[in-house]
């Protein structure tokens, strides 16, 4: 059997990077696309679910992820042909983009960043190497090399001890259990006002909203669970976080599966996950809480669902209160499960991989069957 097409682990800047563009949506319509295939490839989805979460040609998606594991966060943008030759030797431009990316004073600069006029200014005085390039035309190059002008940013690393451990065994259970895979989070704060999104209208005559200055509805948070072999989504609305939540939802998840086998709920590490009622309830009704590592929410499966479900009930959305607005995520969701994917290609990949297990040797739990 064909080895399954699936990212390469990504990184904690990757993962977050990937994670931002998906949830805000801020971005064009084919890095947003892109960031999608990527973040829910990394949460252990197929290509079938991905195609029809992003309406996408599977080949399509495949292409991205193979070009995500020889490139990286470069595929998101696509590479337009076209133009006229360069005049600069792909030496000269080399040079460029080393000196643009250089901090100025290293190289004897008074100035902490470059303008395009210092930057070209620079490299027609550079001893030996002198390069005259107009302000276009090297704004162009830098474009074209991916370097862009932006806001200088923090980052961070996971400083979880067990990281590696967590994402292998997160790995693990998708690849042998994934009938048995449930993944939970939290999606919000949920307010009660008037969102931006976009929408089709007559051109210069967009849909307006009003403003509101007084926002006295409170703020609710959806609290999801996800099934990654059914490829099915549903949650409640909440007041607020808690351990009497995430226990309510994995009591949910559990009904799901009443065969009494183990399951397997990927979720992240906030504090109201793993309480000690909720790991002796997961310990009493065989429920094994995969932890995804510290700021690496990224890697749970749940988080790719979540962009659609804020581009098509809360983006361009003035529910009047949250009994509307509830409603209309409940819409969604059943729209959402009726239309994931078809019973036919479900079942077939159900025996296909209760034929691997049974190839390998794996039963239920996650140890090798007794011979």
């Amino acid at each position: 059997m064909a080895e399954l097409v699936c990212v390469r682990r990504l990184t904690d800047q990757e993962g977050q990077k990937l994670q931002q563009i998906v949830r805000r949506g801020s971005t064009s319509s084919v890095r947003y696309r892109r960031a999608m295939m990527l973040l829910a490839s990394a949460g252990g989805n197929r290509v079938p679910v991905i195609a029809k979460l992003v309406q996408a040609d599977e080949d399509t998606v495949r292409d991205v992820i193979h070009r995500f594991n020889e490139i990286g966060l470069a595929c998101l943008d696509p590479r337009w042909a076209g133009g006229r030759p360069r005049l600069l030797s792909p030496d000269d431009e080399d040079f460029v983009v080393v000196t643009a990316t250089t901090r100025p004073t290293k190289l004897g600069q008074p100035f902490t960043r470059w303008s395009l006029r210092k930057l070209a200014a620079h490299l027609r005085r550079v001893p030996g190497r002198m390069i005259r390039i107009s302000r276009e035309a090297l704004r162009g190059l830098l474009a074209r090399r991916g370097i862009t002008f932006q806001r200088t940013k923090t980052w961070k690393e996971s400083p979880d001890p067990d990281r590696d451990t967590k994402l292998d065994r997160i790995e693990e259970v998708l690849d042998l259990f994934p009938d048995r895979v449930f993944a939970f989070d939290e999606f919000g704060p949920l307010g009660i006002r008037p969102t931006a999104g976009s929408s089709w209208a007559p051109a210069g005559h967009p849909e307006r909203h009003p403003a509101t200055y007084h926002r006295t509805h409170g703020v609710r948070y959806f609290h999801g669970c996800y099934s990654i072999g059914d490829d099915t989504l549903w949650g409640v609305n909440r007041r607020e976080k808690g351990a009497a939540n995430t226990l309510a939802a994995l009591k949910s998840i559990r009904a799901a599966r009443p065969d009494g086998a183990p399951i397997y709920v990927i979720l992240d590490n906030l504090s109201a996950h793993k309480g000690e009622t909720i790991r002796r309830c997961a310990k009493k009704n065989h429920v094994e809480l995969c932890f995804t590592p510290t700021y690496a929410s990224w890697a749970n499966p749940i988080e790719a669902h979540f962009g659609p479900l804020r581009q098509f009930t809360v983006a361009n959305s003035h529910h009047p209160n949250h009994t509307v607005q509830t409603r209309a995520l409940r819409a969604y969701l059943r729209w959402r499960n009726k239309n994931a994917r078809h019973p036919a290609v479900l079942a077939a990949q159900r025996r296909e991989r209760a034929r691997i297990r049974s190839e390998k040797g794996i039963r239920w739990g996650g140890r090798p069957a007794a011979v």
